[in-house]
């Protein structure tokens, strides 16, 4: 926009240099009732002095602007007072008068100032003879000169709203994008947190619980059972240091290209031999796609972490199956149970909600004290991980723990 002013400024320093110009030429060779012209050179050597010092920053000073003005008035007066053809300078005092009065009423009645004194002038160097045709001319100019002055005042008017439009919507997508930024830093943080928690310390948490076992058996000079020990111990190890690495490199750990039945198993089959507890497995091959396969992974991770942290269970079931349009995981054990219904300090369950409320799943956990515990999770056959679901889509139940 101040890019269109200077233009637009430039372009109104040329009108008036040109119109001096031409009506310099006119006065020095057209007809004049006077002997002496020199009343219209003074005229137009103050309108020249006087733009070239001040005038000019009329069109953003209002000081400058008021002081300018009036000498508009003036010349409109003298010029065609001398030399009546000089009068065509109105069309360009009209113009500068609008760009330099700030308000619409002020710039109308300088409008019809500068015409009533071209018509006076015009009256004074032609007689009362013209005076008819004076009126109709100057009546013409001032009414043409409002019109077109309010229709650019109107644009100017509508291309300051826009150009505050336009700045408006320039900062609210910057906040709009420094806000994504932080709700992409915050999310990335979530999604390490999760991914964290579910692979590289629940593999370490089995790190200790297997070390504190091999440390007993030593103590007990239980030598036949350390090899055992130390090669679910390297393998554990080893696990931890795929899916640390797998997470560095931004993925999603723990599912292999043998589907999420075969992770299942795996993780089952390691989760008995680190701590003795039996795990049955039941767990085909379902149609769903790969994220949500790592989502109900996930599910499975937890609950038999939380089965080895607080179930003091003696086996436990893994079962996969497909209901309608939707898988459903379902981990039990015959542990001592909790109170589903009262709250508890944990990041585990909580991980959960915030993964299948991605996913557009559910989650129930229904236990008791001394019953044992059951987490069911379901997630859309084939659907793809999406924003969280709306409380009314995606519940959760049950307790963190």
């Amino acid at each position: 926009m101040d890019r269109i002013t200077r233009h637009r400024n430039w372009g109104l320093h040329v009108a008036v240099a040109v119109a001096v110009a031409l009506v310099s030429v006119i006065a020095a060779t057209d007809w004049s009732p006077w002997p002496s012209r020199w009343p219209a050179f003074v005229a137009l050597g103050l309108l020249t002095l006087a733009y070239v010092t001040y005038g000019w920053r009329g069109y953003d000073e209002p000081r400058a602007a008021a002081a300018f003005v009036p000498l508009l008035v003036v010349v409109a007066l003298a010029l065609p007072a001398v030399v009546p053809s000089t009068a065509f300078i109105q069309s360009v005092l009209f113009p500068v008068a609008w760009c330099q009065v700030e308000r619409v009423r002020t710039a109308v009645w300088v409008s019809v100032a500068i015409g009533i004194a071209s018509g006076v002038g015009l009256q004074i160097a032609s007689g009362l003879d013209a005076l008819a045709g004076t009126i109709i001319i100057e009546a013409i100019s001032v009414l043409g000169a409002c019109a077109l002055g309010l229709w650019i005042s109107r644009i100017a008017r509508l291309s300051d709203e826009r150009r505050r439009l336009i700045e408006q919507l320039e900062a609210t997508q910057q906040s709009l994008a420094e806000a994504n930024r932080a709700a992409g830093v915050t999310s990335e943080r979530e999604r390490l947190a999760r991914e964290i928690h579910d692979t590289v310390a629940q593999d370490l948490a089995g790190i200790v619980m297997l070390t504190e076992r091999a440390r007993a058996d030593l103590a007990a000079d239980r030598s036949d059972r350390l090899d055992e020990r130390l090669a679910v111990l390297e393998e554990s190890a080893r696990t931890a240091l795929e899916e640390s690495r797998t997470l560095v490199a931004a993925g999603a750990a723990g599912v292999a290209s043998d589907g999420l039945g075969a992770a299942l198993h795996r993780l089952g089959e390691r989760f008995t031999r680190e701590t003795g507890i039996p795990v049955a497995v039941d767990a085909p091959d379902c149609p769903l796609d790969r994220d949500a396969q790592v989502v109900l992974l996930r599910v499975g991770q937890e609950a038999l972490a939380n089965v080895r942290a607080h179930a003091r269970a003696t086996s436990a079931r893994v079962a996969l199956h497909v209901d309608g349009r939707c898988v459903v995981l379902r981990v039990e054990d015959d542990g001592v149970g909790f109170d589903a219904a009262a709250p508890t300090v944990g990041h585990g369950l909580r991980g959960l909600r915030d993964r299948l409320a991605l996913a557009g799943g559910t989650c129930v956990v229904t236990s008791t004290p001394g019953t044992g515990t059951a987490i069911e999770a379901s997630v859309p056959a084939g659907a793809e991980p999406s924003l969280p679901a709306a409380p009314e889509q995606s519940s959760v139940s049950g307790a963190t723990r």
